[in-house]
């Protein structure tokens, strides 16, 4: 989506979700700004903040996380993430596979394009 993504993770034992989320959203910040900063740096204003402990801000304060608790809630969001660029609202491609930044053609025909998925059922 042009202003949002949607990750499906499983945290790995010894992690707790809000310290793996903390430090995604800080480390991928760091990398938007690090690449706006080189590629696009006129942008940079448009995610200029008035805040004490930041001068960007690239994700909203506090996002969303659900808990995927059952193989159901699992399935139901999958479906949803790979169906959103198709949703009326975006229109972004006909077929979810067709979508660059999804993993619906993972689930497809088993190609990883980007090295580091991996499919709910082992």
């Amino acid at each position: 989506m042009p202003n949002h993504l949607h990750l499906l993770w499983q945290i790995q034992a010894g992690h707790k979700r809000e310290n793996v989320q903390r430090d995604f959203l800080k480390f991928t910040a760091q990398q938007i700004r690090f690449d706006m900063q080189i590629n696009h740096a006129g942008w940079l204003k448009e995610f200029e903040v008035n805040a004490k402990d930041r001068k960007y801000q690239f994700w909203e304060r506090n996002p969303l996380s659900i808990d995927l608790y059952t193989e159901a809630v699992f399935l139901q969001k999958m479906y949803y993430v790979h169906n959103n660029p198709v949703q009326q609202k975006w229109k972004l491609c006909v077929l979810p596979e067709n979508y660059l930044y999804s993993s619906a053609m993972f689930y497809l025909t088993g190609i990883d394009n980007w090295g580091f998925l991996s499919h709910w059922r082992p």
